[in-house]
């Protein structure tokens, strides 16, 4: 999404435990879960770019007061989207710029899903259509792909579903120099 938008980035996954920092965060609070993820992202690589200005992104998604992590196989995706469907849930995306290990801007932004209720034929053809890619994402889906088919409304823009609140992002740019205003 940044390099559609014309900013040049280099992409470094960072080696963090998810679960280990997760316990850190406030129960119950998805959108702090999803900055705290972002925060520990990004100083995890910046300790490793000096004076670099680096952006973690992280999301997590909430239905009612449980939070979901990536489903771990296809079984698990079936049986979260199950939960999912015909529900409305959020999806929370934070990001984080951070240098030397100093947070220098962090946003949170809210997606509202509402997955309609569909049969197990589709469900079946869905996972299929979907395959391996239904455990690379929380939520079991890939909006911009096969998973549109999933929704019988959507509440937020594209890109905080996609996990990048880009918007928020380039603001913070524009405001940090880096961007033209």
């Amino acid at each position: 999404m940044l390099e559609a938008a014309g900013i040049p980035v280099e992409v470094r996954p960072a080696d963090i435990d998810e679960r280990v920092v997760e316990r850190a965060a406030t129960p119950g609070a998805a959108g702090a879960v999803a900055a705290l993820l972002a925060r520990e992202k990004a100083r995890a690589i910046a300790t490793d770019m000096p004076g670099r200005l680096v952006l973690g992104a992280d999301q997590t998604l909430v239905l009612g007061e449980r939070r979901f992590d990536k489903p771990a196989d296809q079984a698990a995706a079936r049986a979260q989207l199950r939960m999912l469907a015909g529900k409305t849930h959020e999806l929370h995306s934070a990001i984080a710029f951070v240098r030397d290990g100093e947070v220098l801007g962090e946003a949170v932004q809210v997606a509202r899903m509402t997955m309609r209720t569909f049969s197990d034929q589709f469900l079946d053809a869905y996972l299929e259509a979907a395959g391996s890619a239904v455990t690379a994402s929380v939520g079991a889906y890939q909006l911009e792909r096969f998973g549109v088919h999933l929704f019988e409304r959507v509440e937020a823009d594209h890109f905080t579903i996609l996990g990048l609140p880009l918007l928020p992002a380039l603001d913070f740019l524009r405001r940090a120099g880096c961007l033209e205003e």
